[in-house]
C-alpha cells in the first residue's frame, strides 16, 4: 500500500466523480450505499450497533465515515497518507484518525467489533495482501467482523470506472473469490459473500432487488465478511 492517495487529498471526490461520470450519479450516491451496508451487515452479524466498536482500515479522506456519524458506539479509521487522514479528521472531528507505515495496525489485538475496508485491497500489492487481513482480523475481537468491500472485475461498467479514475490506472483488481481466500489465510471463518450496487437508483424495491441478486457476479462491487474465531 502506498500513500500516493496524498497527492488527491483536496481533489479525491473530483477525481472519483469524474471516473464515474458516465453513469450519471454523484459519488456521494455510492459513498453512502456503502456505509448503508456496512450498517445493515453490522445488523446482521453482530445485532445492535449502537455500542459497537468500528475501524474503517484505509479510511482515505473519510468519505464513508462522514455517513456513520451517530450509528456506532465509536469510529477509528487509519491510511498510509498523513494528508488523507488529516482531510478525514477535518471532515469527521467526531471519529478518530491515525495514520500507519502500512504494516501492523496501531491498535492493540480485540479492539473492534467490526473492521471493514472499502476499495483498499486492489491497491495493496498482491504479496502484502494477506498480510492486511491478518492485521484486521488481530484486532478484531472473537465473534466480531471482518470485512471487505472492493471492485467486481467481472462488471464492465465498473472495469471502465477504475481506467478512468487516475489513482486506480495501475491497481490489479481481484475478484470475490480471491478476497474471501485472503479472509479465510488471515484465519476468519466466512459469513457471507454477495455482489452489491446493481442499480443507480434509491429506493426500498430496488434494494430488495439487489438483496435477491446478492449471488449475481455483476453488481458494481461486492462484500466479503468474516467472523473472528473465538
Amino acid at each position: 500500500m502506498t500513500a500516493q492517495f496524498d497527492r488527491y487529498q483536496h481533489t479525491y471526490r473530483d477525481q472519483v466523480q469524474r471516473s464515474i461520470g458516465f453513469i450519471g450519479r454523484d459519488v456521494d450516491f455510492f459513498v453512502e450505499a456503502k456505509a448503508r451496508h456496512v450498517v445493515r451487515l453490522a445488523e446482521r452479524r453482530l445485532g445492535a450497533t449502537r455500542s459497537l466498536r468500528v475501524l474503517d482500515v484505509g479510511c482515505g479522506v473519510g468519505l464513508t465515515d462522514s455517513f456513520l456519524e451517530g450509528r456506532f458506539g465509536s469510529l477509528a479509521g487509519v491510511d498510509v497518507a498523513e494528508g488523507a487522514v488529516a482531510e478525514a479528521a477535518a471532515r469527521n472531528p467526531w471519529a478518530e484518525y491515525r495514520a500507519y507505515g502500512g504494516a501492523v495496525l496501531p491498535f492493540p489485538d480485540d479492539g473492534f467489533d467490526l473492521v471493514f475496508a472499502i476499495c483498499v485491497l486492489h491497491h495493496v500489492e498482491h504479496e502484502h495482501r494477506s498480510t492486511l487481513a491478518t492485521e484486521m482480523a488481530r484486532v478484531t475481537r472473537p465473534g466480531g467482523i471482518v470485512a471487505v468491500f472492493d471492485h467486481n472485475p467481472v462488471n464492465p461498467l465498473t472495469r471502465l470506472a477504475v481506467r478512468r479514475c487516475a489513482f486506480d490506472a495501475d491497481c490489479e483488481l481481484l475478484g470475490r473469490r480471491s478476497a474471501r481466500t485472503e479472509l479465510e489465510r488471515a484465519g476468519l471463518d466466512i459469513a457471507e459473500a454477495r455482489y452489491i450496487l446493481f442499480f443507480p437508483w434509491n429506493g426500498d424495491g430496488f434494494r430488495r432487488a439487489e438483496d435477491s441478486l446478492s449471488w449475481l457476479p455483476l453488481g458494481a462491487q461486492y462484500l466479503v465478511a468474516g467472523r473472528s474465531r473465538a
